[in-house]
């Protein structure tokens, strides 16, 4: 049995690889050269073939080629690439003309399409890795406090109005205050950027302290709300969490992190649970 991979960036390409390899799959790697980790090579795929982000057509005739009829894409593009690092070929840049709007749904929905169109089925990304999605419940030792949960609450109504739109599928929550929306930086960078916002009015307090001698009573921990879209395709940009995410959050001085179950990937397993316990980040899954 053969199976196509689109490699993009980070260790979800990695996972699909191996669990692929696990049940028996050869599996062919299409990895996107301004993304994916060289390493992706020497992982005992049957084949690697390395393609620029815009060559759709060269995608298509590698697989036939192959005798590749199901495939999945794993691992981040970044969304920026759209727009300044992609060179579509002409049955890509046909298919850009044809959108009314260009963000990750549309697009990617658009060249499953194609592939589809090309005897090609974009099969769930997930669908290995069952045993990786949150589940149900307080997933760290700690579960969210009060002022944790109402940040949770008004976080989720936020970012369900974001995704909806396909703007982002993170927000950051501080006092059920919204501190920041993911857009095209993606999830660390918008951690990264609350963070830094909230740091600058520590100092503004601190100013304000030494002239007034009233201490600010708003608690500044951050709260992270990370869902799936309300129509969320399996086949693509699924929402996902690792390590790093929870060492960003620690830098953010954020203390808290929500999922949704069942379909958010942790793509470090428990360790991304362990990370979470030894900073006292309370990760839970609804």
């Amino acid at each position: 049995m053969k199976l196509g991979l689109i490699a993009g960036n980070g260790t979800f390409p990695f996972l699909v690889l191996d669990a692929a390899r696990a049940q028996g799959f050869d599996v062919v790697v299409a990895a996107i050269k301004e993304e994916a980790s060289p390493a992706i090579a020497s992982r005992g795929a049957a084949s690697v073939h390395w393609l620029s982000l815009g060559e759709l057509s060269k995608l298509i005739d590698t697989f036939k080629a192959e005798g590749v009829t199901r495939a999945v894409m794993a691992g981040q593009v970044k969304h920026k690439q759209i727009f300044s690092a992609i060179r579509p070929d002409w049955r890509l840049a046909k298919l850009l003309l044809s959108l009314g709007t260009r963000n990750t749904d549309s697009l990617l929905g658009a060249v499953a399409k194609v592939l589809a169109d090309e005897g090609i089925v974009l099969e769930n990304s997930t669908s290995l890795l069952e045993p990786l999605l949150a589940k149900t419940g307080t997933l760290t030792k700690r579960g969210p406090n009060e002022n944790e949960r109402k940040n949770i609450a008004y976080g989720r109504l936020v970012a369900q109005q974001l995704a909806e739109y396909d703007i982002g599928q993170t927000v950051v929550i501080a006092e059920a205050a919204c501190v920041a929306v993911e857009a095209m930086e993606g999830t660390d960078a918008t951690i990264e950027r609350a963070g830094l916002l909230m740091k600058s009015l520590e100092a503004d307090d601190t100013q304000d302290d030494s002239e007034k001698g009233d201490a600010s009573t708003l608690s500044r921990a951050l709260t992270v709300v990370k869902i799936a879209k309300p129509k969320q395709d399996m086949r693509f940009d699924v929402p996902v969490i690792g390590i790093k995410t929870i060492e960003t959050m620690v830098r953010a001085g954020a203390s808290c992190l929500a999922l949704d179950a069942g379909r958010c990937l942790l793509l470090d397993g428990d360790a991304v649970l362990r990370a979470a316990d030894e900073a006292g980040i309370a990760v839970c899954a609804e």
